[in-house]
Order: structure tokens, then sequence, then C-alpha cells
């Protein structure tokens, strides 16, 4: 702990969690020059643990000095339990392996915290943690196939819900085999024999695909339902509530991409309350990599083709080709996404261009306002639309704000004015929902200032704020909501 102190700050709070049982990676605040730029560059937090293993103690006992670590396994990939495996995956990225005669029975990662808005927020929900259950009356016989990313699987059984260790990524065939490797052991550990399968409404799923291949009877849940409904599930609350569910890309009810969702939630329905007004994403899932795509396509929907673009950071023939594209409609999804928002603005603000990994462009740009207080924000307007059943909805228009970032010159003051005025929408929707419980989930809630901003803003409001706490807020979660939503069918409460 010493050592650790020398290169971090530590909370009594980090201090706690770091001695645990548990004995988490929990993300500290680091001193400056301490560590060498090169490890988590750009951001002012690091992620730390204390040795757990007696393997770990002898190794650092005998070096005298702290180490910089990783997991052993590519980028997407499920960690490596087999020295074969390892030396087949790893062998042109380490350069000594050490390995043990003690055969690794299933994988599983170091689990991952913070501490903010005064308790833990989990971020990686594995070792320490998982399985423990969640209780949740009428979940049996339910199984739970989680999202694409950051993936877990659940289970109902005796109103009880098990979450799986973090699986990872199931783009790749071995994320999938993962998968199903472990609904399989569960099945003979828990003796489980489940009577419905749940999964998200993404048909391209590879999750959703394992669920159709299950032979059970399959609900589909709308991601960002799903979301708010595992918070839901977490304390133990009950409907009415406003549920605010923010992060880059989930499968909306109406064919585009949603993120940036607010639903309003009772005992007979989820629905659709208000949004972000959706603009187009040059390239698809491309955008979710390169920032400036996202930039391009917010700006192409306020100014259309009437904007000086050489300005973004674009050849003149990807950009032709790509304006080319939106012009036609041609693989320009719509999305409603805040994380895709945070991508534009990270772009407009020169702070990066291109993603080396998932999120990287809103941890900078939440990074590029550490410090700063400010209650400035920009303006947005909240428009109303009537539904088809003569209900009313609202679309948040972020125009104005979009319009003022790529004029800004003083980048750490324009994120943090970027911060508030996301936390301003929230605040003012909730008004308009006039719920006074307010679910607050989604992946954009990992970060810190955008939660302890968004409870502070909502309990002076006169809200009571509850948001994803032991359950990860991103898609970790997504199956304890799929769950909950399956408890809810069965009461006959449909949900969007």
């Amino acid at each position: 702990m010493g050592d650790l102190e020398r290169v971090c700050v530590v909370s009594e709070a980090e201090r706690d969690l770091l001695l645990s049982s548990a004995a988490p990676i929990v993300l500290l605040r680091q001193k400056p020059n301490a560590i060498a730029s090169s490890v988590a560059p750009g951001l002012p937090h690091l992620g730390a643990f204390l040795p757990y293993t007696p393997l770990h103690h002898l190794l650092l006992d005998d070096l005298g000095f702290p180490i910089v670590a990783t997991s052993g396994n590519r980028s997407g990939e499920p960690i490596c339990i087999d020295e074969h495996e390892a030396l087949s995956a790893l062998g042109g990225i380490a350069d000594v392996f050490l390995v043990h005669d003690r055969p690794i029975a299933r994988p599983v990662d170091d689990s991952v915290v913070m501490v903010a808005a005064g308790g833990m927020v989990m971020l990686r929900r594995a070792r320490g943690y998982a399985p423990e259950p969640v209780a949740l009356a009428g979940a049996d016989s339910i199984i739970a196939f989680g999202a694409q990313q950051k993936n877990t699987v659940a289970f109902g059984h005796r109103d009880q819900v098990f979450i799986s260790q973090h699986l990872g990524e199931m783009e790749g065939a071995a994320g999938s085999a993962l998968c199903q490797r472990t609904i399989a052991e569960w099945k003979q550990l828990y003796d489980l024999r489940p009577e419905l399968a749940v999964c998200d409404l993404h048909p391209d799923y590879r999750t959703t695909r394992l669920a159709e291949a299950s032979g059970l009877p399959v609900l589909r849940v709308q991601h960002h339902t799903a979301h708010v409904l595992a918070v839901i599930a977490e304390h133990g609350l009950s409907a009415p509530a406003l549920g605010i569910a923010w992060d880059g890309t989930g499968y909306g009810a109406d064919g585009t991409i949603w993120g940036g969702e607010w639903l309003h939630v009772t005992d007979e329905a989820v629905t659709r309350f208000a949004h972000l007004r959706p603009f187009p994403l040059p390239g698809g899932d491309k955008a979710a990599r390169e920032p400036r795509r996202c930039a391009l396509g917010a700006l192409y929907a306020i100014y259309g083709r009437d904007f000086p673009y050489q300005q973004l950071d674009f050849t003149a023939s990807e950009r032709d080709l790509l304006l080319s594209a939106l012009d036609r409609g041609v693989n320009a999804p719509l999305t409603s996404s805040i994380g895709r928002l945070f991508d534009a603005a990270a772009a407009l603000l020169g702070i990066i261009q291109r993603c080396s990994f998932e999120g990287q462009a809103a941890m900078l740009l939440e990074a590029a306002a550490d410090g700063i207080e400010t209650e400035e924000l920009y303006p947005f307007q909240v428009t109303p639309v009537t539904n088809l059943d003569e209900t009313t909805r609202y679309i948040i228009e972020w125009n104005d704000v979009i319009a003022a970032l790529h004029k800004e010159s003083d980048v750490g003051l324009t994120a943090a004015k970027f911060h508030n005025t996301l936390i301003s929408m929230l605040t003012v929707i909730a008004q308009r929902a006039g719920e006074r419980t307010v679910i607050l989930s989604g992946g954009c809630f990992q970060n810190r200032r955008l939660l302890e901003g968004a409870v502070k803003a909502l309990r002076a409001a006169g809200f009571t704020p509850y948001w994803a706490s032991r359950i990860p807020p991103n898609d970790g979660g997504i199956a304890l909501g799929q769950i909950a939503a399956a408890v809810r069918e069965r009461k006959v409460a449909p949900c969007v």
C-alpha cells in the first residue's frame, strides 16, 4: 500500500476496496510524474490493485517495486487460461511466459471498480463479485444471453438472478465459444432447466443467434430498456420511474441506433419519453472507432453541404466520399446516441480523431475537463412531438451545442461546459416527466464527472436518483435487465 500511495492518491473508501477480500482493480487518481506518461496516456486515473495470490506476493517481494500489468489476451478476445493457448495467441507479444502445472478451470478477469457519487461503482464484474446473486421475485427458469460488448450471461433461479463473470466481446468466435461454455457449465453446476431465453432486440448480435439456437422460446428486449430495468432490479425498486439510458449504441424499437434515451417505466409498460435528435453516422460502425466521422455526421445534420468541412481531419477524397454517402443516405444510419455525441465533441475540439479502444474519445473528453470548475453551459432546445397514440414525447435539440464547439479555443473549459449541458438536459426532461425516482444507466455513466454532476443536479431539483453500483452501468448489466424484463412480461407488462 505504501508503494501505491507514492504514485496515486488513495481515499479511505478506495483503500477499503483495495484491501477487501474481493481485491478488485480500483481506479485511482495518479500523482504528477509518478508513472511513465505512456501508461494510460492523457488520463488522470490509473487502475491499481494489490497482490492477492501467493504468486503475486512472491514476485513482488522479489522485485521490490510496483509493476505495470495487463491482461493475458488479445484485444477483444477472452483471457488465455492454458499455456499452449497463450503461446499461440501471445507468442508474438510477450517475451517470457511464466507457467504452472495447475490447470485453470475457467477464465475470470479481475473486477474493476471506482469510487464515485459517494460509493462504489462497478465497471467490470468478475473475480470477487460474480456470481453473487441479485434478489428478484419471479425470476425462475430464465436464461439471459446479454448483449455484444462487455458481455455477461445470467440465470433466473428461485427468485434470484445469478450473473456470470465478465465474458468480454461476443463478435469473435472465441467470445461466442466462451459464452456457450459458460452457459453449459452453469446449467450443470446449478442443475438449471431454463424454460425461456432472453436476448437483445438486435437481430445480428451473436448472443441473439445463440438464444435462437437454444431451442427455447425467445423474448427479445430492447437494449436501453434492459439498462434501466437492471438498475431497478439491483436496487429493488418499483415503478413508476424515469429511466435515463445513455450509451454508445443500442438497437432501437424503430430500427435506428438509440443511445440518448429517457424511458418512462410504469407497471404496465416501458415507453420512450424523450431522446436526442438523431444524426447520421457516415460509415456506420466505423464511426464508433473514428470520432471525426461522428463530428462530420453531426455537422452535416446541422448545415448540410454548407460548412467548411476541410477543417475536419479528412483527406479531400475521404471527405467527398463521405459527404456523397450522406447526401444519398448510404451507409449512414441515424443515431440518438449520447456516446456518439461525446465522440463528435472530442473530434471537434481536436482531442482525438481515431480511437484505439472503445470509449477512448469520451474518456479523453472527461479528462480534458478535469479540475475545471464552471457552471456555464451551452443552449439547447426541447421539441414536443405527438405520437400516434396522442401521447407526447420530447426531442432534445443539440444543434447549438455542436455549432458552438468548433468555434471554441479553450478545450478544458469547453469540455466542462459540454458535460454541464448534458446534465442540464437530463434534469430538464426529468422535470417534464415528473417522476420522483430517476434511474441513471448505460455506459456513459462510467464517466465520473457526468455521474456525480447528474446525481447532484437531480437531488437539487427534488428527485431521487439511482444508478448502477454492484452491477456495471455498461453492457455487463444488460443480462440482469433482460431477466427483469422477462419477469415483467410474465405479468403482462410490455416493454419497448
